[in-house]
């Protein structure tokens, strides 16, 4: 069975830790784009392709639980999957980990709204089927 999941290395630059010596929270969040990238290109889908054929994924929803903080030369592992596909909404679901260690350091989800060029939301199913197939297709398999 082929994974629904894609995987992204990082490894902690300075630049993105606090004065505290730990990784600023919003970086998951740069992480995070970071995945869903790499999912994509993964399946056979690009972000650049699809914004070429006028679908746009704005995130409209986050959530981010911090679970251990990562630091400063840390490699990790952003795991990501498609978590829910609708018509006209997408949500991903992360898990990053710690390489070293194999510890999950925070888990997140964002949800995408799937719109024209113009910001009007869009039946992504009926419009662009193939793209929708190519998602649903990604969702398969096992959970991560």
């Amino acid at each position: 069975m082929t994974e629904n999941y894609s995987e992204s290395k990082i490894r902690v630059r300075y630049a993105e830790t606090d004065t505290m010596g730990i990784v600023y929270h919003a970086n998951y969040y740069v992480w995070f784009e970071v995945g869903r990238g790499d999912f994509m290109r993964r399946f056979d889908i690009s972000y650049k392709q699809m914004e070429e054929m006028g679908i746009m994924l704005p995130v409209v929803e986050t959530h981010c639980r911090y679970r251990v903080p990562a630091q400063y030369d840390d490699l990790l592992t952003i795991r990501t999957k498609v978590k829910e596909l609708g018509a006209v909404k997408i949500s991903f679901q992360y898990q990053v980990i710690r390489d070293s260690d194999n510890t999950l350091l925070a888990e997140g989800e964002t949800l995408h709204a799937f719109t024209d060029k113009t910001k009007k939301l869009m039946n992504l199913k009926k419009h662009y089927n193939e793209i929708y197939a190519l998602l649903a297709k990604a969702m398969e398999g096992g959970q991560i």
